[in-house]
């Protein structure tokens, strides 16, 4: 029985779902062999969401408290604080696309970080933990991490420990924790034999070293990063996740990455799932959003339809985050 057929008949014959996560670089004909994790009775897929943010943040409240330490905003995989293309000439392109605007707006005091977009995780917290250092001048910080971020901001936390910053909290979104079945499917399917020189062109083109793409792959988060960076008792974990309702459009970057994890993982945004974006306390499931609309950086034609088709666009990525804020202060940090 093909691997595929197994999963489906597990589903329907059994009383208990299983989410699997790939159990390396082995290959078997383009596939990989996953390591699987039992989740509870019933559609896991359901059960397994958590609190279900629907329409939550569609609209800004009249009013935000504001956090008492700094936020710092650390982004993901290749992402950058802001990216100015042409000089003065053109606007700067900004990762955080109008949120530190807003929450600064609000009286919150905000640090952004820019790490090295395709470094290693130990690359990657080393300099976050410099900007931090540069920018919060002995402040206690929380940090909000879109992505890979999260990861960066867990290795500093656990492995750095940077005497020079202290982190009151964590609030990570749509951050791997436990990998990406999409990262293991990529570099799965591209081999041993070509990797090195995929990663050494890479390197020419962009003049970013390659590391982080090996390490968000499951087997590596399970084996290697998760098990040696535990979680700082000190400090406050929360998380949270999203998925897409409907497969993604045709045109759309996310449409063969959503089916890939959806396979392996369930629910997910397009690149990350729901049950790799949990980690200490979970504040739940962004319904309907994907990986990009976490960042504000929302297709505003596929908004424009909605609206004429009498659907206004369920999610506000501002209010988000304006409300994190608001989360924080409430929680005393």
């Amino acid at each position: 029985m093909s691997w595929p057929n197994l999963v489906a008949f597990i589903r329907a014959h059994a009383g208990h779902q299983t989410i699997c996560r790939s159990a390396g670089p082995k290959r078997h004909f383009g596939a990989y062999a996953p390591l699987c994790r039992h989740l509870a009775p019933t559609d896991a897929r359901i059960k397994g969401l958590g609190k279900e943010i629907a329409d939550e943040y569609a609209l800004l409240r009249d009013s935000y408290q504001a956090p008492k330490h700094p936020i710092v905003l650390a982004h993901g995989l290749l992402g950058f604080a802001e990216l100015k293309l042409a000089g003065s000439y053109l606007p700067s392109i900004h990762y955080w696309r109008g949120i530190r605007e807003a929450l600064s707006a609000n009286h919150a005091e905000v640090i952004t970080a820019s790490v090295p977009p395709s470094g290693s995780i130990e690359k990657r917290a080393a300099k976050l933990a410099e900007d931090i250092e540069a920018q919060a001048h002995g402040k206690s910080v929380n940090i909000v991490a879109h992505s890979m971020g999260g990861l960066d901001a867990r290795y500093m936390i656990s492995q750095l420990k940077p005497t020079s910053v202290n982190v009151k909290s964590l609030i990570t979104v749509a951050t791997p924790h436990h990998g990406s079945p999409f990262a293991d499917y990529l570099i799965d399917g591209i081999g041993p034999h070509y990797l090195p020189r995929l990663y050494h062109l890479w390197e020419q083109t962009t003049g970013w070293e390659p590391s982080a793409f090996a390490q968000l792959t499951t087997k590596y988060m399970a084996e290697e990063f998760n098990p040696k960076t535990p979680d700082d008792p000190t400090v406050r974990y929360f998380s949270y996740g999203a998925m897409v309702k409907h497969k993604p459009p045709l045109l759309s970057p996310f449409r063969h990455s959503h089916h890939v994890i959806e396979q392996h993982e369930g629910p997910n945004d397009g690149l990350v799932s729901v049950e790799s974006s949990k980690w200490g306390t979970y504040k739940g499931t962004l319904l309907g959003v994907n990986h990009l609309d976490l960042i504000n950086w929302s297709n505003r034609l596929r908004f424009t339809v909605q609206k004429w088709m009498g659907r206004p666009p369920s999610f506000n990525a501002v209010a988000f985050y304006l409300d994190i804020g608001d989360m924080l202060a409430k929680e005393g940090l």
